[in-house]
């Protein structure tokens, strides 16, 4: 069935995709700093290969090049200091913010195209980024309030994720979408390893259990969100996630205690607004460039 027939299993799909990366989230401030960051994100992409076994044989069969080869590692590299510092934010700053401040991903993404890649900024769409921009200062307020290394490690979370997708996009024309993501899966895990080693710490069976939790929502995420996409248009979509932010708060009040703030609330709802409107504007030209506002996952 043709993708705008069906908005509303897009619509369903997508509030699916939110819970369970919602979840992964929620699972990851429950680990919290018992383990430290690079030895949790180690352990959830090696307990989660699992998934990659059926994408073993599509990659062997793509027969990469060198060139696609050094693509895809600068692209694993780039995932695993995304991932290590989602890691270490997760617990030193609220769920709401890790959220509202994911949703930079995209922003980022048109700016780097725009410089990097030779995509087009036309005036409305860079008015858009610019609101974006304004939005994850609302969420920051910096002068107005302390800061720590947890907001500091979500900015260069998303420019790391930010710089992984560009890369991603140039591959995907290239090889299927099975390869981009075992190959994903793959270079994190052994990109992560080194830096685990440096800091391992003894784990529990329970915390194991929580850190496979974390890779089967994960997984489940972005097999639901792939089909959203393929039910409904960005456009019909992409509005959805900002249920992320409101289940993210509520999560953080009541279950880990977190404050609500309406200056994060209202700065995720710039964000989305603008994100949202750059994807209109892409849909719109026929050539999507920009990620979702969820935005890679860990």
């Amino acid at each position: 069935m043709p993708q705008q027939h069906r908005p509303l299993a897009g619509i369903v799909w997508m509030i699916l995709t939110g819970l369970n990366f919602v979840a992964v989230t929620a699972l990851v401030k429950h680990v919290g700093d018992a383990i430290p960051a690079a030895q949790s994100a180690f352990l959830r992409y090696l307990l989660g290969l699992v998934f990659v076994l059926p994408m073993i044989r599509p990659i062997r069969r793509a027969r990469l090049t060198f060139r696609q080869l050094r693509l895809f590692t600068l692209r694993g590299a780039a995932h695993t200091v995304a991932v290590i510092l989602w890691f270490y934010a997760m617990t030193r700053i609220p769920i709401a913010e890790v959220t509202a401040m994911n949703y930079m991903n995209p922003v980022y993404v048109t700016l780097g195209a725009a410089l990097f890649m030779g995509e087009d900024l036309p005036p409305r769409r860079l008015a858009a980024v610019v609101m974006a921009l304004i939005g994850a200062l609302v969420i920051l307020r910096p002068g107005l309030r302390e800061l720590n290394a947890g907001h500091l490690a979500m900015v260069f979370t998303a420019m790391a994720f930010a710089a992984g997708y560009m890369i991603t996009k140039r591959l995907s024309g290239e090889v299927s979408a099975a390869v981009i993501v075992g190959m994903l899966s793959i270079t994190v895990t052994i990109g992560l390893a080194p830096f685990a080693w440096a800091v391992w710490v003894p784990v529990t069976g329970a915390q194991l259990l929580w850190l496979f939790a974390v890779a089967c929502f994960a997984t489940a995420g972005h097999y639901t969100m792939t089909l959203a996409f393929a039910a409904a248009p960005l456009t019909v979509t992409q509005p959805v996630t900002f249920l992320q932010l409101v289940w993210s708060v509520i999560l953080g009040a009541a279950v880990f205690g977190e404050g609500v703030d309406p200056w994060v609330i209202l700065g995720g709802v710039v964000i989305v607004a603008a994100v949202s409107f750059i994807s209109w504007r892409e849909a719109r030209a026929r050539r999507v460039v920009t990620p979702p506002p969820t935005g890679p996952r860990p």
